[in-house]
Order: C-alpha cells, then sequence, then structure tokens
C-alpha cells in the first residue's frame, strides 16, 4: 500500500460508513452542532471458554489520543467521498456536507473523561465519555472502539498470565502470530498488563525498553545441515553474545543434545569471565523438561540460570506446569519452589490474538442531549435488559472497605457524593430484585475514577509512562479480592447504580414504554 493509501485507510477514514451517512443527516437537519455525550464501556468479562476473566485492564487512550489529534478530513479524503454513489446512481454526499467537513471536520471540539490505562475496569462502568458536537462524535465511534477495546484486550491477558505465572519475567513473543500491525498496539497492551519485555523491536524502541529474545531453529538446523552441529551453533551464539547468551535447546534431542551441549558452551563462557543468561524450551511436555533442565543445570553448577518456557503459553497451560512441577520436581530432587522462581514465560500466539475470546463486547452509546440550555439523559430500551445502557452525566467512584480492598465500582449522577450520606444504596444495573445498603463506616474510601482528559481538544492532563501504568495495575489487583482475581470461576465484582441514577433509568424506560403504549 502506497503511503498516501495508507494515510487515507488509517486516517479519518478509519471509520464505518454509518458513522459518515448519520453525519450528514445530523448536518441536514441541523443537529450536528448539538452537543452530546457518549459513554464507552463493555458488558461482560472475557470468556476463554474453560475459565473467564473476573476483572479487565485499561489500555489504547495514549494511542487514540495521538490519532485523534492529527485526524481530519483532507482534500484527498474528500473527494473520495465526493465520488461515492448510491444504488440509484446519485451521490451519497452533498457537497454542502463536505464543505462543512472541510472546515469542521476534526476532533478540536471534543472533550474527553476517562479512566486512565493501567487501572482494573469491570463491566458497564463508564470507561470513556465523549462529549461533543454530535457530528464528529458520532464519527469517532468506530475508531475509538477499534482502539481502545483491542488493548484492553491484550492488556486483561497479560495481566491474568501475570497473576498465575506468579509475578515471574515474562516476554511478549507474539509479533510472527499478530494479526499485521495491530500487533503492534498488541505488544504496548502487553507491556501494561504485566509483560515485562516484548521480543518487537520497533515498538520496544518506541516505548523505551530493550527487545528481548534468543534464537530461532534455523541456525541450530543451519550448522547441522553444513555438517558443523548444533554445539558449534551454540558456540558461535555464545562468541558473538558472551553477555546475553541463551540458547534454544530443542531442535534435535532437548535433553541427550540440546542441554549438555548448551552446558558446555556455558562452562566455556564461564571461564572466559562471563555468566549465560539461560536456556529455551519451545516443545514436549515443558513442565517435565523444565524439571530434567534444572537438574541437569543444577548439577553443572549454573543454579541461577533462567529456564525460559514457549510454545503456545497462556494462563491456563502455565498454571498446570506450575502445579505439574509442584507434584513432580521433588520426586527428582529438585525443589520446585526454586525452579518455578527461575522461569521466564515467553508468551506469543495466546496472548497476541487474546486466545479464547478474541474480542471485547465494549460499546459506545447515546447517553444525554443538551437541549434548550439543559442536559437531558438518553435512553435506549433492549429485549435483553443488560444491553440498556445507563443514561445522563454521571460519574465513577470505586469503594473500597475497611480491608482496603475494593468491594464495588459505584456508578451515579454528576454532583452525587457517596459521603455525603450515612448508608448508601447499591442498585444492581439491570435486576430491581439485587441491591444492598452499605453503611458508611464500612467504606474506607471513595475513589472517583473518571479523569478530564481533553477539553476541547486541548489535552489537560499529563499522559503517564508505562511504568506507571503497570505499577497502577499492580496496585489495583492487589486490592481486589482474591476471589475476584482467581483464574477459575472468579468472584462476581459488584457495579452498581446509587439510588438516583436507578430511579432516573426506571423513569426514562417506563416513559420510553409508555409511548409505545
Amino acid at each position: 500500500m502506497k503511503q498516501s493509501e495508507q494515510q487515507t485507510a488509517e486516517g479519518i477514514l478509519f471509520t464505518d460508513q454509518y458513522q459518515l451517512t448519520m453525519a450528514q443527516l445530523y448536518y441536514r437537519t441541523g443537529l450536528h452542532e448539538k452537543r452530546v455525550q457518549f459513554d464507552h464501556y463493555f458488558r461482560e468479562y472475557p470468556n476463554y471458554g474453560m475459565h473467564k476473566a473476573g476483572f479487565c485492564i485499561n489500555a489504547g487512550l495514549e494511542w487514540l489520543l495521538d490519532w485523534m489529534r492529527d485526524a481530519h478530513f483532507r482534500q484527498t479524503d474528500l473527494q473520495y467521498l465526493r465520488s461515492q454513489k448510491g444504488r440509484a446512481g446519485t451521490r451519497v454526499f452533498g457537497d454542502d456536507f463536505l464543505d462543512w467537513l472541510a472546515a469542521h471536520g476534526d476532533f478540536g471540539g471534543i472533550s474527553l473523561q476517562a479512566i486512565p490505562e493501567g487501572r482494573v475496569i469491570h463491566p458497564n462502568v463508564p470507561i470513556t465519555v465523549v462529549e461533543g458536537p454530535l457530528a464528529m462524535a458520532q464519527i469517532l465511534e468506530t475508531p475509538l472502539l477499534n482502539q481502545l477495546n483491542y488493548q484492553i484486550l491484550i492488556a486483561t491477558k497479560a495481566a491474568r498470565i501475570r497473576e498465575i505465572g506468579r509475578g515471574q519475567l515474562m516476554l511478549e513473543f507474539g509479533l510472527r502470530r499478530g494479526h499485521d500491525r495491530g500487533a503492534n498496539a498488541g505488544a504496548r497492551a502487553a507491556l501494561i498488563g504485566g509483560a515485562d519485555f516484548t521480543s518487537n523491536v520497533g515498538i520496544s524502541h518506541v516505548l523505551g525498553y530493550p527487545p528481548k529474545g534468543t534464537h530461532a531453529h534455523s541456525l541450530v538446523q543451519l550448522y547441522n545441515t553444513l555438517g558443523m552441529g548444533e554445539l558449534e551453533a551454540f558456540r558461535a551464539y555464545a562468541d558473538l553474545y558472551p553477555d546475553d547468551c541463551s540458547l534454544l535447546v530443542d531442535t534435535i534431542n532437548t535433553l541427550e543434545s540440546g542441554i549438555p551441549n548448551a552446558i558446555r558452551v556455558f562452562e566455556e563462557l564461564r571461564r572466559k569471565g562471563h555468566e549465560p543468561v539461560g536456556i529455551r524450551l519451545d516443545s514436549g511436555d515443558l513442565a517435565y523438561l523444565s524439571i530434567q533442565a534444572a537438574r541437569l543445570l543444577d548439577a553443572a553448577g549454573f543454579a541461577d540460570t533462567a529456564i525460559v518456557l514457549s510454545n503456545n503459553l497462556d494462563e491456563l497451560i502455565i498454571w498446570q506446569i506450575i502445579t505439574q512441577i509442584e507434584e513432580e520436581a521433588p520426586r527428582y530432587g529438585v525443589d520446585p519452589n526454586q525452579l518455578v522462581k527461575r522461569l521466564v514465560y515467553g508468551v506469543g500466539t495466546r496472548l497476541i490474538t487474546s486466545w479464547g475470546d478474541p474480542a471485547l463486547g465494549g460499546v459506545y452509546k447515546l447517553t444525554a442531549v443538551h437541549h434548550e440550555g439543559a442536559w437531558q439523559p438518553a435512553i435506549k430500551i433492549s429485549e435483553s435488559p443488560s444491553k440498556t445502557p445507563n443514561p445522563g452525566h454521571k460519574c465513577v467512584w470505586r469503594l473500597y472497605d475497611q480491608r482496603g480492598k475494593a468491594t464495588a465500582d459505584l456508578i451515579g449522577l454528576d454532583g452525587e457524593d457517596p459521603a455525603s450520606t450515612e448508608h448508601l444504596t447499591l442498585h444492581h444495573p439491570t435486576d430491581h430484585t439485587k441491591y444492598r445498603t452499605i453503611q458508611q463506616s464500612a467504606i474506607s474510601q471513595a475513589e472517583p475514577l473518571l479523569e478530564n482528559v481533553l477539553v476541547e481538544g486541548r489535552l489537560v492532563c499529563n499522559l503517564p509512562t508505562i511504568d506507571e501504568m503497570r505499577q497502577r495495575r499492580k496496585t489495583d489487583v492487589e486490592r481486589l479480592d482474591p476471589g475476584v482475581r482467581r483464574m477459575m470461576n472468579p468472584h462476581i465484582y459488584h457495579v452498581s447504580l446509587t439510588q438516583r441514577l436507578w430511579n432516573l433509568k426506571q423513569q426514562l424506560i417506563a416513559e420510553a414504554l409508555g409511548e409505545i403504549n
């Protein structure tokens, strides 16, 4: 694709056709400048089949802001829209609308609130709140969902892998299996969610982290084919990278060839004053091979050498590997705790593709319209109550109990203060039979989650670094109950509505249904 074509495909036309046709309708009916509010949120946690997430990690906001800053309707874009024809051969977009886009087709009028990247997030809670002129806020829907939903999905998967791997070093290896350039966004999200490094060289440079990796099987294959053998392949690699030597040992025979040859090369390195990094296992029974590798390396005096595991790892497989090591390692005289602490996880395909649940159900819903000098709440009714959004201008708080653990995310109307009453009534978002009352004395903190990010296109906050996002994630996850954090059948974290928001929602639903009846 030519550079000019790429600018067209990835610029402001990186949206759906229906967003543009609706924007033209708003323009023709004089509604295009009316200020509105859209909420971005997701309805359900990722469900991977045998296991389900109990929390998500927010990611992707900074890259969306970068895109919004540069996105605008260029003459090339307008010429393309001018050429579109409908079924009857008439033009889809008129000159009057296109002239308006030429003058006003950017996101300079958009204001945005968001939960910061790296924070734990839950279903139905507004993650990103967009306010601005209707036409441009509508056009923003598709790119916002595209860019935020995917990074949330990958950051969440990475956080779960980090949790089940007991905080051990984690490498993102997914570039070869990622979805085209989306692998860059996936690598960034993985770093936020729990990966320490990525093998992706370009994005590592952009984000300020050194890329990590070993070598491929092809190196050993080449030396074998040329009659030099695996040992000489290892020696050549060690000679070139004596202080960063990590060897892939399963090209021929892991236990009979790969590890013994690696140990021989490691001994040669040590005699030259260098210490090896480790070995990598990429096939076979990784738990059993890890135990045997530890036994051989320990006996040779390399007890501190890392053992990197790869090959379609995810949180379930890592959990199985650790469980097997804890059961089998003592039989071979290997301390399972010490072995688990030296493991490094190279996670590729199943992370970068969010294996098991490849799409986050994030949505973008109109929740308020500024009309006749005031904000009017908007409602959408669905046959499925879970698809009825929470209306109006809102605030979100995270409530912590006296242990300092997060006990609920509370959604209320703008201007409410959860600390203003002796007790709070927390309503389930859709089920009128489910509610609970919390005494104020049981709450140690009510933390506002949404922060101002843009005010009419102007950045009004300091965007966090990756390290700051990681620390936010670590802190938030540690403040979840263990039941919410567990991999299998996590406990349900409560997302609730205040009494005022619940009453407003039911009133709007009743009024809408009354119009039908």
